[in-house]
Order: structure tokens, then sequence, then C-alpha cells
């Protein structure tokens, strides 16, 4: 019998997902400004070049960390947020990714990636066309709320999203910066404002 050979499509990929995983790692122990091509190819153990053939470069590389983690949250978001369960507990979910996504090292990535963007406009660019699906998400959710509750005017659903959106993200920069060890109770206001909500749903 002839022996089965591994198709090279596979073996482009695994190789790929380890690159992506080392330099997920590497990112989280030295930061965007830290991290090196080499460093991440020995924390892979390949050679550097392979870095070279999948990405091209340091910043396509962590781009493709970024997009890669971030398809598979915001999937799991839609997910949750099109359950057909009272918008509260959709909330309280929410809060409860935050803190997987804090362990994960998805919001550190993030979060450097967003500081990078301030001085690249190619990562800027990348990055808020990342960004913009989760903002498309809660301006929808936003919408079903207003429909369920009466709107809040002056402010339109949009209005909210954004709000929304920018607190988890002030709330994440925070969060790595130490705050909440400095006494700002910034998982405990996220999750209260759920409390409002349930207040809210249940007049309904």
């Amino acid at each position: 019998m002839a022996r089965r050979v591994a198709a090279p499509a596979k073996q482009e990929s695994d190789s790929r997902m380890l690159l992506l995983d080392a330099a997920r790692r590497c990112l989280r122990e030295s930061g965007y400004s830290g991290l090196s091509t080499r460093r991440v190819a020995e924390a892979a153990m390949m050679p550097l070049s392979q870095i070279h053939y999948h990405f091209g470069s340091k910043e396509a590389l962590i781009l493709a960390v970024l997009e890669h983690q971030n398809r598979r949250l915001l999937e799991r978001q839609e997910a949750t947020f099109a359950a057909d369960l009272p918008l509260w507990k959709r909330w309280e979910k929410a809060c409860d990714y935050l803190d997987e996504d804090l362990a994960s090292g998805y919001v550190r990535v993030l979060q450097e990636m967003i500081a990078a963007g301030w001085s690249n406009a190619d990562i800027a660019a990348a990055v808020r066309k990342l960004l913009s699906g989760w903002y498309v998400l809660l301006n929808r959710v936003a919408k079903e709320a207003a429909q369920r509750f009466g709107s809040l005017a002056p402010l339109k659903a949009d209005d909210i999203g954004c709000l929304v959106g920018n607190a988890f993200l002030g709330c994440e920069a925070l969060l790595l910066l130490g705050f909440e060890e400095e006494g700002m109770p910034i998982r405990r206001a996220l999750r209260r404002f759920g409390t409002v909500l349930r207040s809210l749903e249940s007049r309904k």
C-alpha cells in the first residue's frame, strides 16, 4: 500500500498557524515594539524564512494574528447577541467574554495594534477595518433595544453603539494599565450597567 503523503496545502496551513500562535505569545511577553520576527521564528521552532514566506513582514504577521483572533471572537459575539435571551443576559455574557479575551491575550494584541496605528497609517486602516465589524454588531443591538424600550432621544442607535464600543475599548486599555488594581471598579461598573438593563426589561 502506498504511503499517504500530507498535502502541501495542509502543511502550509499548519506552519502558518504555528507562527501565528508564536507571534501572539511573543506579543504578550514583549509588546509590539519589543517583538522581532527572529524571536517569533525561534518560539515557533521554524526558520525565519517561513515568516517572510507566509506574511512578508513583522507588521503583516501581527495584523494576521489580530485578524485571526478577531474573526473568531466576532463570530462568537454575533452568535451570543443573536440568541433569544434578555438583553441584560447578553450584556452579562459580553462581560464574561471580556475576562476571557484578557486571559487569551486578544485584548493585549488589539491594544498594541491600536497604539502602533497612531504612527502607522497602514496599521491604523487595518485596525479600523477589523473593529468596524464590532460597531456594526453593536449598532444592530442598539436598534433592537430602541424598538423594545423606546428611544433615548436625542441619542440614535449608532450613537449608543459608538458609546458602548468605546466604553469597552477604554476599559480594556485601563485594565491593561492596572487601573483596577489601584481601586477603579472597571469590571464592576460594566456589570452593574447590566443590572440597569435588567431593571428596564422587567418593566416591559
